[in-house]
């Protein structure tokens, strides 16, 4: 290698990572042209584990599906053990339907005279000491915890024991047993009339029985799936649960509803402490709730929720028992005189991420997705247009209640990129490395470009309390893509996951779960 190609490898780094160009991999439960979808059916959840060679999703149905990777099952070893010995790891991740199991099932409470759904609202992958999988899983009152283990299959053979052969194990010898051929009959009663089976006398008939057939348990070499479910966390929430979230400790979790934020051990059920309460004595008084909760992934004892207001707060669970006060808020000033009627509704946040290694966090609202940096509270370092092409549409949003609809997002693995759902089953990933301009528009199909803006967006930039704040736009033709098709408010992609190590993304449209890799 000369000094000119040492620079060139040395200078690579400094430049914004290029433009992933993303490909399909699979599809589950694919819908055929003019197939009507069943409303059990549509995905709610979805969720890889902290490896990545498992994903699990959830339904209206109160199911959850299990999914295995099997693109490095036949390779002996980890994959960071092929990596080290720079196997040629080509192949993009692919998965295999594992099993699926029925978590909740609709019930109804007497007490309030209210229906609960079975559908899952979240499910979160907790750590496998012993080989078995292990998932929390909740719809809007109950958590249960389940585990998932492989059990050898135990089956039952009739067995006849041969009377020549059978000695010892209840049975008679050989020599016991009378060889005439009429004693028998072949219904198994006896031709010899001074033995009467009926009568109180339960001695066995002289010469004893001549063969006997028992049901044996075997153990076969199959193995089969079985989902049990081992605690039920209930009684804890009188509104919607909107989120649970595992502790970096392995011990705790928390739930969280719109007014309260309760902290569990996974080993106790019947028992959990209020961490937050923004229960106003007047409910009159209500002015904000709580929409999103995330453990940090690495501090168990700091935790953020965010609000319908737009605001992230942090909390430290050393300070004091109930975390009503907060170490930080972020949130951002809204602009003077753009005020509305739906300001607040659109700056609800759906849900929040934290970054792999804890640095920032993600938010997203309806109209963007914004990027904070836990050690600056000003504002958001990155904010990336998603809806703004909606704004002059909000009034007819309001009127079908497509305004209210929750859309998720999620961060890769590296922290240099972020992705989140749009309507007409559409996802959009954006570039948040320094000086980078990706964009990228697509569509939940066989075809993910099929929708690619053609023309490359380019970050405006302002300045801000001598902060550069980058602000990133999608397609923002209003109604229309840039290939000039309207967009279906009744088709939208909500639920989406990033692959913890990798650039893979599962997403779900409706009752199919489309994954991307690049």
């Amino acid at each position: 290698m000369n000094g000119g190609d040492g620079g060139d490898v040395a200078a690579a780094p400094a430049g914004p990572p290029p433009p992933l160009e993303w490909k399909f991999s699979q599809v589950f439960g694919e819908r055929t042209a003019g197939e009507e979808v069943q409303e059990v059916d549509i995905i709610s959840a979805i969720e890889f584990d902290k490896t990545g060679d498992h994903l699990a999703t959830g339904d209206r149905g109160g199911r959850v599906v299990l999914f295995e990777r099997t693109d490095t099952k036949e390779h002996i070893g980890s994959r960071r053990e092929l990596e080290r010995m720079d196997y040629p790891v080509s192949r993009h991740p692919e998965f295999r339907y594992k099993t699926e199991f029925q978590s909740h099932e609709p019930e109804f409470d007497y007490l309030k005279s209210l229906e609960i759904e079975e559908k899952i609202n979240k499910i979160r992958w907790c750590q496998s000491p012993n080989g078995a999988l292990f998932l929390l899983s909740t719809n809007d009152k109950t958590i249960k915890f389940w585990k998932v283990q492989e059990k050898k299959v135990k089956k039952l053979s009739d067995m006849t024991i041969d009377p020549p052969r059978a000695v010892g194990n209840g049975s008679v010898a050989s020599s016991s047993v009378s060889s005439s051929p009429k004693q028998c009959l072949a219904n198994g009663g006896n031709a010899d009339r001074s033995f009467n089976c009926l009568s109180n006398d339960l001695s066995f008939p002289p010469g004893g029985i001549s063969s006997l057939r028992l049901p044996v348990v075997v153990t076969s070499n199959e193995t089969s799936l079985v989902a049990r479910c081992r605690r039920v966390y209930a009684h804890a929430h009188d509104y919607h649960i909107n989120s649970i979230s595992n502790n970096s400790d392995g011990e705790t979790f928390i739930s969280a509803d719109d007014l309260r934020i309760n902290l569990w051990n996974l080993e106790i059920s019947n028992q959990s402490f209020n961490i937050v309460d923004v229960k106003p004595t007047n409910m009159e008084d209500l002015t904000e709730v709580i929409t999103s909760a995330e453990f940090h992934p690495t501090h168990c004892n700091t935790l953020a929720y965010s609000s319908s207001k737009g605001s992230i707060r942090l909390i430290d669970l050393r300070q004091s028992a109930l975390c009503d006060s907060h170490s930080k808020l972020f949130e951002e000033q809204e602009a003077p005189g753009s005020r509305s009627f739906f300001t607040e509704i659109i700056a609800s946040i759906s849900d929040i991420k934290f970054s792999k290694d804890g640095r920032y966090i993600l938010s997203r609202d309806y109209m963007t997705l914004k990027l904070w940096d836990i050690n600056m509270d000003s504002g958001p370092v990155s904010t990336f247009q998603v809806h703004e092409y909606l704004r002059p549409k909000l009034c007819d949003l309001y009127e079908n209640d497509s305004i209210f609809d929750k859309f998720e997002c999620c961060l890769s693995g590296d922290g240099l990129r972020v992705a989140t759902g749009s309507y007409s089953n559409l996802f959009r990933v954006f570039g948040c490395a320094a000086g980078t301009t990706e964009a990228t528009t697509l569509e939940a199909s066989k075809n993910p470009m099929r929708r690619q803006v053609q023309t490359p967006s380019r970050p405006s930039r302002s300045l801000s309390s001598s902060i550069t704040r980058v602000v990133r736009r999608g397609s923002e033709s209003p109604g229309v893509d840039a290939n000039g098709n309207s967009f279906d408010f009744t088709t939208k992609l909500l639920h989406l996951a990033w692959h913890p190590t990798e650039n893979s993304i599962a997403c779900a449209a409706a009752n199919s779960l489309y994954m991307y890799y690049a």
